[in-house]
């Protein structure tokens, strides 16, 4: 059960922002067009801040309070991290880095 709590979370926002944007791909192509290779930075946020981009398509274009809204994609990529870093401790025989 807790494999499958760990892929959710590792693949829910990736399959998410994936789904949408076979769902809507000129939406993700217009939010992703101010940048100059669109199709790199779609692959390279899909790959490594999920949240963050699957909320930057969803609320684009930006106005106002929607930086709050793109800043709690940010936190969530960044507690996805921690958390991952955090759960090596619990590894049996994992190389302690601290002297």
């Amino acid at each position: 059960m807790c494999c499958f709590f760990a892929s959710l979370v590792f693949f829910g926002p990736r399959l998410a922002f994936l789904i949408y944007w076979l769902i809507a791909p000129l939406r993700v192509s217009t939010a992703f067009a101010t940048f100059n290779l669109p199709w790199l930075v779609g692959l390279a946020s899909l790959i490594f801040i999920p949240w963050t981009a699957l909320m930057y398509v969803l609320i684009f274009p930006l106005n106002g309070w929607d930086w709050v809204w793109l800043g709690f994609g940010i936190m969530a990529d960044v507690a996805s991290y921690i958390g991952g870093y955090q759960n090596r401790k619990q590894v049996p025989l994992y190389p302690d880095t601290a002297p």
